[in-house]
């Protein structure tokens, strides 16, 4: 009955003055509200608008563990640093101590309860005087030439010289006619070695396909498509859940609506055939005796309901809400499996069924997460498309608002299923410098969030801002949209001060005002990576002909052990694999030859009986990609410290790519180091 008065209302009184503002921001995600509070900052009268009734985003909505350990620190200052200092700052005011300290610009976790997020949160919104409008669900907008006049909202019309879409789905920027897409590009669109298909994850030997031939349930497709091709997948969504074990804050999780176990078919399978499993989701410890919890990027079944995500930016309210519903449907049928199928691990079912939501936490939810953790939504066509390239070759730009270095990595984006694998599809594992915790440090042009001028001249889109798949799986962290919001915010405000086309905005001026409200914007100088394990040197790599990637340049994945107990062997010792065979130790090298033609791919190793016999690599080079076998018990050349493996033909301009994992294998898998030498 309420909303039936709300609409009379409208009808009854159409000609109501609009709200008015300097700035309009539309979403209050993290993003949204950085970039509100630094127009305000600036002087501007703004009005932060929200489509739910929650404000924050995941900051706010159960996102507790800061990505920023996975970056060069001492960049990601403005705002974002001010917001982790008050949060510290609540804790000790109440005696509470917390495992870091926000001066302290090193790799440690920084974590925080969502409560205490949404506090510092409000309190930083109301300081700034920003207007917060929730339950704001945006149906039109209405535009003169370039220039968005008004948006019309569910509950009235809100008028702005400068807007922001703060939304991670691009809410703004699609209702006013500015070009998007949504999915990932194919490799030849902008060169991306990352891009297209991904399969860093070991297939499956599981079948997934039901007595009838058709896929199980949670397969998303038989068929992932053409490697080096593009679709419309996004990766996968979750809810982040603050969860305890504490009894006296632990609230049972709620019975699923309906619970069908032939749901869970293909995790049968899986965990029948695994011989070392692991607790599918990932469980950060938190202050309050809490975790987040998260799913798992390295996992094959976790937290993601994978798919179903895909329609979620282009759906209207109604349909968000059906998707939304369906995440949870998934996440407690999930958990009602893990802790009651016999098929489940005896020690995985106790651990999860310790796990309980939290009674302190989401009261107005049913401690539930209001806020569905959105990795990727659409992403505007701009100034200036943001790519891998930008990130790992040519970081340096002019019109810098934001120094990023968050590993490129992206979650699932599909399941495939076959009568004799699953493999999950469209994974990037963390991309980082080599021998660092973090990822290339590359500056974000203020290009990258303004719209075509001939779209849209007082709109700025810091979340979903102008980049590709590849770009986004490394700028789609909190502390960097933090960070282009509060770009974004300054950048309205001045655009609206001063009457102008955000394209037009000099960026001297706004460079000036950036680094008053702290930001920072010079590429960092990094400190001397540090030194290899300690041990004796056993060949020393500079002294070797060719191209030689030793075993401490290759980006690691999953669990890898040192030894120097065979020799000779490249630097100061070797990696192995504990014999696991499980596909989860992956090595990575990233080289760019300096001439094209064809190499001898060499590989130095301790040869052994127990070694493995049939270890896969795949060397990528543009569009083609070579598997390779290499049998470890194999002797080397008398005299050699390589053995050669194969020919492959390199172009100089691309990116070569060489993986190697432990994925099936039936012995020790060594990782010493491989060499290029040209071939005749």
């Amino acid at each position: 009955m309420t909303r039936f008065i709300g609409c009379f209302l409208l009808l009854a009184f159409p000609n109501h003055a609009a709200t008015q503002a300097d700035v309009i921001v539309y979403g209050a995600t993290p993003g949204g509200f950085c970039a509100a509070i630094a127009a305000a900052r600036e002087g501007a009268s703004v009005v932060l608008m929200e489509p739910t009734g929650h404000v924050g985003g995941v900051n706010t909505g159960g996102l507790c563990f800061s990505d920023s350990n996975q970056t060069v620190r001492s960049t990601v200052m403005g705002l974002f640093e001010e917001w982790h200092a008050r949060v510290e700052k609540d804790y000790q005011q109440r005696g509470v101590a917390l495992p870091y300290k926000v001066r302290e610009k090193d790799h440690t976790h920084w974590t925080y309860e969502p409560h205490v997020a949404a506090k510092i949160t409000q309190a930083m919104l109301d300081e700034a005087g920003v207007k917060v409008m929730t339950r704001q669900v945006l149906k039109s907008v209405i535009k003169d030439g370039t220039r968005i006049t008004k948006l019309i909202t569910t509950a009235g019309e809100f008028e702005a010289k400068t807007f922001i879409d703060g939304t991670y789905e691009g809410d703004l920027m699609a209702e006013a006619g500015v070009s998007w897409t949504i999915g990932r590009e194919g490799r030849k669109e902008f060169g991306e070695s990352l891009a297209g298909k991904q399969y860093p994850k070991a297939k499956m030997k599981i079948s997934g396909l039901g007595a009838d031939g058709k896929p199980l349930p949670l397969i998303t497709t038989t068929d992932a498509g053409p490697e080096d091709a593009g679709d419309k997948n996004v990766m996968v969504y979750s809810f982040r859940l603050c969860v305890t074990k504490d009894a006296a804050n632990r609230v049972p999780f709620p019975k699923p609506t309906k619970y069908d176990p032939a749901r869970f078919e293909v995790v049968r399978r899986y965990f029948a055939k695994e011989k070392r499993p692991i607790l599918p989701w990932d469980l950060y410890p938190l202050p309050g005796n809490k975790f987040d919890a998260n799913n798992g990027i390295g996992k094959q079944f976790s937290m993601g309901l994978v798919g179903a995500c895909n329609g979620w930016s282009e759906a209207d309210e109604a349909g968000r809400t059906a998707i939304w519903e369906a995440h949870k449907q998934y996440t407690l049928e999930f958990y009602h499996f893990l802790t009651t199928d016999n098929a489940v691990p005896a020690a995985i079912r106790k651990e999860m069924s310790e796990l309980g939501l939290c009674r302190d936490e989401f009261a107005d939810y049913d401690h539930w997460s209001p806020q569905l953790y959105v990795r990727e939504g659409r992403r505007m066509i701009g100034e200036y498309v943001v790519s891998q390239k930008d990130i790992m070759e040519q970081p340096k730009k002019e019109d810098v608002i934001v120094v990023s270095s968050f590993p490129i990595d992206s979650h699932d984006c599909q399941r495939v299923g076959t009568d004799e694998f699953v493999v999950d599809e469209g994974t990037i594992m963390p991309v980082r410098m080599a021998g660092r915790k973090h990822g290339y440090p590359y500056h974000i042009p203020y290009r990258a969030i303004t719209p075509k001028a001939a779209e849209c001249t007082n709109l700025l889109v810091p979340v979903a801002l102008s980049c590709t798949h590849v770009g986004m799986s490394s700028i789609r962290v909190e502390p960097t949209w933090m960070i282009l919001g509060q770009s974004a915010g300054i950048a309205a405000a001045l655009s609206a001060k001063q009457g102008l086309d955000v394209q037009k905005l000099p960026y001297p001026a706004l460079r000036e005002r950036l680094l008053a409200q702290k930001q920072v914007l010079d590429l960092p100088v990094l400190a001397k990576a540090p030194a290899e394990p300690k041990g004796a040197m056993s060949i020393d790599p500079k002294t070797l002909p060719g191209i030689v990637l030793d075993d401490a340049q290759a980006e690691l994945k999953g669990a890898w052990s040192r030894s120097s107990n065979f020799k000779p062997h490249i630097g100061t010792g070797y990696l192995h694999d504990d014999k696991r065979g499980d596909g989860e130790s992956v090595a990575v090298f990233r080289v760019k030859v300096p001439k094209s033609g064809r190499y001898d791919l060499r590989m130095a190793y301790s040869a052994h009986e127990t070694r493995a016999t049939k270890v896969p690599l795949t060397i990528q080079n543009g569009e083609k990609a070579i598997e390779l076998l290499v049998d470890q018990t194999q002797p080397l050349p008398a005299g050699e410290a390589f053995r050669s493996i194969g020919k492959v033909e390199l172009q100089k301009d691309l990116e070569t790519t060489i993986t190697l994992r432990n994925r099936e294998t039936d012995g020790f898998v060594i990782l010493d180091a491989l060499q290029l030498l040209a071939a005749p």
